[in-house]
């Protein structure tokens, strides 16, 4: 296994399977970060969501997906162009993987494609894994989704941030109160069907904990572009909002969703519309 590889996955001290998966799934997360780089998929693009906020800034859960926005909208981007690029990649690190593309309709708002592997087939090339490899269901697969917004809001604002491992690379990503913003009209606005998103809300947590600024212009743009909103954003308006949206919550279904990415449970235990309500009034618009 590749050196640099094993560094990666011994920095999780995985004590579970589970643990593993995670960890695994981060590995194969920063690689396809570093093949998109190496294909200049970075002029065009930039890296947002949970999993850059995990990645790039130090988000303490786990993240399942790979998030990215235009710099400027294009409906007719494709990822395909990508895909030889980052399979060449994963493949130098002796991952055997598919790629494929998610088909949608002439109207897509989003470029979607899923990366899958065997995660027990991986475990059984890291030195040390095979235990855990025997734990796991046999067969069972992992799966990375990657996302493109192709038609975005582009208040956003962007910085360059480095990785080591597996090998040194830039990644152009939005920069934290763009990152905020765009988690703010998740939380707010995202359809859960029969999942509360518990993940939404844990990284609000995390950003007002850390008195990180919200970027106003971003978020605004978003709302008015889904439709919610038909003028300038005032912080008034946006507290009543996110009060309005807590009282609707299930918090125990909601702890249960963010808490499998939590090595530390007790994060949540304090969970209800009360305490999001106060939360919320420390937010700093900027």
């Amino acid at each position: 296994m590749n050196e640099a590889i094993e560094q990666m996955i011994t920095k999780y001290n995985p004590q579970s399977s589970e643990d593993y998966e995670n960890a695994l799934k981060e590995v194969l997360q920063e690689i396809i970060l570093l093949g998109l780089e190496r294909s200049d998929f970075f002029e065009s693009a930039a890296f947002y969501g949970g999993t850059a906020l995990r990645i790039m800034y130090g988000l303490d859960r786990f993240s399942e997906d790979l998030d990215f926005t235009l710099l400027k909208p294009n409906p007719k981007f494709k990822l395909d162009k990508y895909f030889s690029g980052l399979e060449r990649e994963l493949k130098a690190f002796g991952f055997e993987v598919s790629l494929q593309r998610v088909e949608k309709g002439d109207d897509r708002k989003t470029e979607s494609a899923f990366l899958k592997t065997n995660t027990q087939m991986i475990l059984l090339k890291i030195q040390g894994a095979k235990f855990y490899a025997d734990k796991i269901q046999k067969n069972q697969s992992l799966k990375i989704k990657f996302e493109v917004d192709v038609d975005p809001a582009t208040s956003f604002s962007t910085e360059i941030k480095t990785l080591l491992l597996p090998s040194p690379f830039a990644v152009k990503t939005l920069d934290l109160p763009s990152l905020f913003a765009g988690k703010m009209h998740a939380a707010l606005f995202r359809q859960w069907k029969n999942r509360i998103k518990g993940r939404d809300f844990y990284d609000v947590q995390w950003y007002v904990a850390r008195n990180a600024p919200l970027k106003a212009k971003y978020l605004e743009e978003k709302m008015q572009a889904s439709g919610v909103l038909s003028g300038p954003l005032t912080k008034n308006e946006l507290v009543q909002l996110f009060e309005k949206r807590v009282e609707s919550i299930d918090w125990d279904h909601a702890k249960k969703d963010v808490d499998i990415f939590l090595k530390d449970k007790n994060q949540t235990s304090l969970w209800s519309a009360k305490f999001f309500k106060d939360l919320i009034r420390n937010i700093n618009l900027v």
